[in-house]
């Protein structure tokens, strides 16, 4: 009876360990969340971002973790950042906010899977091998086709069917988001004149613009500059108080005031992201998943801000808008 009783004392002392050690909780995945601009004006789009992780099945901070990393437009901070989620040892990166982020993280690591948001040009960048077969670790969501930015001119020139000279606005320390060879193609191509104006940052977008009036610019495009996009407020802004006729990348633009713009959905991207990350996190190998490009576009205009600036907008105009704001 005593020697039964030892057994079943051992046999206790042995399991208890053992039961503990299966019952542990798996470890959650973590995200790491790189984003050029500032969270404030992009959180719109981090709820998208986070209703296509919820369609794969994680919901963050039930069955995963996102570390966030912000550069608040400041480009030169994003290796540091990148190279910070890599010592976090996350599972998978997310870079969005424009090719400068995508840049940082493929320099960053090889290993860590990266699903990059923006640019046009992934395989002359060198983030992936090829749409359709990307290879390595590196796969994503492409913002934009050089047909976008001809389109644009295209559609402010029906806007504005006496326009002569158009500034554009861009940011010198993103050579590849600021559409300004596209742009100056198509403005060749309608025989029109353009300026450059260059601001890296919130302190010089007067100057910007006061310089556009000095040059006798009728008319402004803006980039679709990640940093512009976390400051369109300002810019919008702006481009009333100087009676500035104006043409954007993003609707978001257009709903904050501004007159025109034509570019895909924002939201339905970081969507798309949030797809592909949660693929990944389920076991689908980045090399294996084809690069995305877009495909819907949206054409969005403001009445009430074309009223302002004593504009009437063309009945072929309205016509061909997939939204009008009033």
């Amino acid at each position: 009876m005593q020697e039964r009783f030892f057994i079943a004392l051992f046999v206790s002392m042995v399991a208890c360990p053992l039961a503990a050690h299966a019952q542990a909780p798996t470890p959650k995945p973590v995200i790491g969340f790189l984003n050029s601009a500032s969270p404030g004006p992009f959180s719109p789009l981090v709820a998208a971002f986070h209703a296509g992780l919820k369609e794969g099945g994680y919901v963050e901070g039930q069955n995963v973790t996102i570390e966030y990393r912000w550069a608040e437009g400041q480009y030169d901070r994003l290796p540091a950042l990148a190279d910070d989620l890599v010592r976090r040892k996350v599972s998978v990166i997310t870079a969005t906010g424009g090719v400068v982020s995508a840049r940082a993280a493929r320099a960053a690591t090889s290993t860590i899977p990266v699903v990059f948001l923006g640019g046009t040009e992934p395989v002359g960048e060198g983030l992936v091998s090829s749409f359709s077969r990307p290879g390595g670790n590196v796969t994503g969501v492409s913002t934009y086709t050089s047909e976008v930015a001809a389109k644009r001119v295209q559609l402010l020139r029906d806007l504005l069917p006496n326009v002569g000279k158009i500034a554009v606005l861009t940011n010198p320390e993103n050579r590849t988001g600021n559409d300004l060879q596209d742009i100056a193609a198509a403005v060749n191509t309608y025989k029109l004149q353009m300026v450059e104006l260059k601001a890296k940052a919130e302190s010089e977008f007067e100057s910007a613009f006061t310089e556009a009036v000095n040059q006798g610019a009728q008319a402004l495009l803006v980039s679709s500059d990640p940093f512009f996009t976390s400051r369109r407020a300002q810019i919008v802004a702006l481009a009333a108080r100087h009676k500035m006729p104006a043409g954007y990348a993003w609707r978001e633009y257009v709903q904050s005031g501004g007159l025109m713009s034509y570019g895909t959905s924002l939201p339905g991207m970081y969507r798309q992201i949030g797809q592909y990350v949660a693929r990944i996190l389920k076991g689908a190998n980045p090399s294996d998943l084809p690069v995305q490009n877009p495909t819907t576009f949206v054409f969005a205009v403001n009445l009430t801000t074309a009223k302002a600036l004593g504009l009437r907008v063309p009945r072929i105009v309205r016509a061909r808008a997939d939204e009008l704001v009033e």
